[in-house]
């Protein structure tokens, strides 16, 4: 006990983890600790939850699960809590052979997609006559058919894609994210937050239900 009461414990949860179906979830899945050699070890095995197939593919994991749980069994100590105070643990299930159809199918559809939106921005904006007008201004002379001036535009457009997204197959030119990363990123974030408050609401709704109380 006196060990105990000397003891401060300190928790800084990960922001978010994929953890495989079934598999117990442990303290050292979702957090990092730093306390008494004696006890850490028993604090990092320590079993939270263990995914179910009703809970579906997310499992939200609140600070004041896991001080309950240290309290369980050391009363005395003191917890302190770095960063956020709940994880978003994913839930991965076995991966799927990936199908080749299927990628050759949205491979199609995102050129072919991509490169009519190009074509109507091109025709909305009167594209080939700008170009012929341009050539007209550097040679002195009209050309209604200026290919040389519109292969060399079409190859700037993708070397400028390229550029711009700081990304060529696997190959990234510097380790600045790219504005595609950004926006997923940002994306992530956003459902990320939206599936803690529905967990939350859950939660709140299964409290405050009947079978919920305590009796």
């Amino acid at each position: 006990m006196l060990q105990d009461q000397a003891s401060v414990i300190y928790v800084r949860l990960r922001k978010q983890v994929i953890h495989p179906a079934g598999a117990p979830i442990r303290l050292r899945d979702i957090a990092r600790i730093l306390a008494d050699p004696s006890m850490e070890r028993e604090l990092l095995d320590m079993v939270l939850s263990r995914s179910e197939p009703s809970d579906g593919n997310r499992i939200v994991i609140d600070m004041l699960q896991i001080i309950s749980r240290i309290k369980a069994k050391h009363p005395s100590v003191l917890i302190e809590f770095i960063g956020e105070p709940h994880v978003l643990v994913v839930i991965q299930k076995a991966p799927r052979k990936p199908s080749i159809v299927l990628f050759v199918l949205v491979w199609l559809l995102l050129f072919f997609g991509a490169g009519l939106t190009i074509m109507n921005f091109h025709a909305d904006v009167s594209m080939p006559e700008v170009h012929i007008r341009i050539v007209e201004m550097i040679t002195g002379h009209r050309d209604e058919h200026p290919y040389l001036f519109q292969v060399a535009y079409s190859l700037g457009i993708g070397f400028g894609m390229i550029l711009f997204f700081n990304h060529l197959f696997k190959k990234k030119w510097n380790e600045e994210p790219t504005p595609l990363e950004v926006e997923m990123y940002l994306y992530q974030e956003n459902l990320n937050q939206y599936v803690i408050a529905e967990e939350y609401e859950k939660m709140r709704l299964a409290e405050s239900s009947p079978k919920g109380k305590q009796p």
